[in-house]
């Protein structure tokens, strides 16, 4: 059985980890080029990071994020979906694991979150739109946020 279906008998303890994986996913954030938002996004399983992401272009294109009006261009990847994406390539699988991200998701990165398994998502920051929050909580997946770091 995963640890994460285990979880932690002390809350304290579980709050410990989810707080340091927030931090790391802080800190991963910070190598976004993007310049409106940067976003870190970590994969958990079994106790050991399976993949990590942040916003920005694919690879292989410039690294500019957003157009001559500010505007986030297009083809950006969210943080979530490039670590889901990057562990789609490896060979692990995102199913059980905890995603931890500074920026709740996006509708279209919830269900992405959804069918790669993810079971437990943690976050700091609430995205303008929450209907991903809601979609994710009524899909079964355990969603928490943690504002004081």
């Amino acid at each position: 059985m995963h640890e994460e279906h285990i979880r932690y008998a002390n809350p304290a303890k579980q709050e410990r980890y989810d707080r340091a994986y927030l931090r790391m996913a802080m800190e991963w954030a910070s190598l976004s080029h993007c310049t409106r938002k940067k976003v870190g996004a970590l994969l958990v399983k079994d106790g050991m990071i399976i993949s990590d992401g942040y916003n920005g272009t694919p690879s292989g294109f410039p690294n500019d994020c957003e157009d001559q009006q500010g505007d986030t261009l297009w083809y950006v990847l969210h943080a979530e979906a490039n670590a889901i994406l990057k562990v789609a390539r490896s060979t692990n699988a995102a199913r059980d694991s905890t995603l931890y991200i500074t920026l709740s998701p996006c509708r279209e990165c919830s269900k992405l979150i959804l069918q790669a398994g993810i079971r437990r998502m943690v976050y700091i920051h609430a995205y303008k739109d929450d209907t991903a929050i809601h979609f994710l909580k009524e899909a079964g997946v355990e969603v928490v946020q943690i504002t004081d770091l």
